[in-house]
């Protein structure tokens, strides 16, 4: 069944929208929106519509509702072990807060271990749990970044990000070959050697491209 859509008090009055919004489920909205666009929201290929663009964006936003600490404290491990650990080609797909259209490409990260580490399938969770939310690139990177930081305390994090972006592949600009690369550098990732030993391992091959 379809749940009410939630707004904030402080959303609606930004907005100027009031509490009567709230009556109406998220799959009444989406009717509504394509009412708007000039749609005729009961005709057999749109009937079922709002109910699958709803779930689909309850999948894509699921993050919200998943605390990224407690996915790592699950599987934290005391090793003896004080070199690089990488894991790179993370497949990653997200959706922009400017436009709520996807962005999608690799993320690698890596780490030095502190007397911790992180049992390997949790940092792909990890990077899954951020990019379920309406994100900039800028800013997931360094959250997969610092909650590495704060969950095991390493000697440093390298996290980079390379993405392609929808929306400036099919509206603004439309430009079709453009990539964005962000990186996170924490504690001995910022210093040179360490930073150019991690960007050249994920360059060699198996990396891949976008």
């Amino acid at each position: 069944m379809a749940q009410p859509i939630a707004v904030s008090k402080s959303v609606r009055r930004a907005i100027g929208i009031d509490d009567g919004l709230s009556e109406f489920s998220t799959e009444e909205m989406y009717r509504e929106i394509l009412s708007r666009l000039g749609e005729d929201p009961g005709r057999d290929g749109l009937v079922a519509t709002p109910g699958r663009v709803e779930k689909s964006m309850a999948f894509l936003t699921k993050g919200y509702q998943e605390d990224p600490a407690k996915i790592l404290r699950g599987a934290l491990f005391d090793v003896d072990y004080d070199e690089m650990v990488i894991v790179k080609d993370i497949e990653m797909f997200s959706l922009c807060e400017h436009h709520m259209l996807p962005f999608f490409g690799k993320v690698h990260v890596a780490y030095i271990p502190n007397g911790k580490v992180i049992g390997l399938s949790k940092i792909p969770r990890l990077v899954e749990v951020f990019a379920r939310r309406l994100q900039v690139q800028e800013r997931l990177t360094r959250q997969i970044a610092d909650t590495i930081q704060e969950a095991i305390a390493p000697q440093g994090v390298g996290v980079v990000v390379e993405a392609r972006h929808m929306c400036m592949m099919m509206r603004g600009i439309e430009k079709q070959h453009s990539s964005t690369v962000t990186s996170a550098m924490v504690g001995c990732f910022r210093q040179k050697e360490t930073r150019l030993e991690f960007l050249s391992l994920v360059r060699q091959p198996g990396a891949g491209s976008l």
